[in-house]
């Protein structure tokens, strides 16, 4: 198995970026932050305004620099783990465009739906050392062709149906490194 294609999304819901190669880091450091919400609603973190220099610093410190924070108000700001993984065969076997399922890595090479046999377990790609956690779940963004908009209602249904509403891999980095197009995926015990 190895690495078929790399995604980048700088903004939710907005399409994609592939890339070449990228850097996978883990995210526990934002955990340290305390966040609380101030009288008038306005989100805290150190006690701060999150838009205080005070918390831009600490965000940056935990996550590096150039990290920022997005205030919204919406259902939307909860997500899930920040890695998404598809894999060829379970991709070939729902039969769509796979940019409707936003994968942050396709692993190519596998054989059908093997990957849902991989929650609980690690890859190593490339350098990284990656967390499988669950199968995810789908929302009405892969109803939505990602070049024309047309929105086929089909692919959530048959998703739901035949794939129990999940499809591809939520995970996490467990130790960082390097990834790039064509590096091998092992799957460890």
């Amino acid at each position: 198995m190895k690495i078929a294609e790399l995604w980048r999304y700088p903004v939710k819901s907005l399409r994609g970026e592939q890339l070449a190669h990228a850097e996978l880091l883990p995210e526990p450091g934002l955990l340290g932050l305390a966040g609380t919400l101030g009288d008038d609603g306005v989100p805290l973190i150190e006690g701060h305004p999150w838009n205080h220099p005070r918390s831009i610093a600490a965000v940056e410190a935990a996550a590096g620099a150039g990290a920022t924070l997005v205030l919204s108000e919406g259902p939307e700001r909860f997500d899930v783990l920040p890695l998404s993984i598809l894999t060829d065969g379970a991709n070939a076997a729902l039969g769509v465009d796979r940019r409707r399922l936003r994968p942050n890595i396709l692993i190519g090479g596998v054989d059908g739906l093997s990957e849902r046999d991989w929650p609980g377990r690690e890859l190593r790609i490339g350098s990284a050392l990656v967390a499988v956690v669950k199968l995810r779940p789908r929302c009405v963004m892969t109803t939505f062709d990602p070049d024309t908009l047309a929105q086929d209602h089909g692919v959530l249904r048959r998703i739901v149906t035949d794939f129990g509403g999940v499809m591809a891999l939520d995970a996490f980095v467990v130790e960082p490194g390097s990834v790039r197009v064509g590096d091998a995926v092992h799957v460890l015990a």
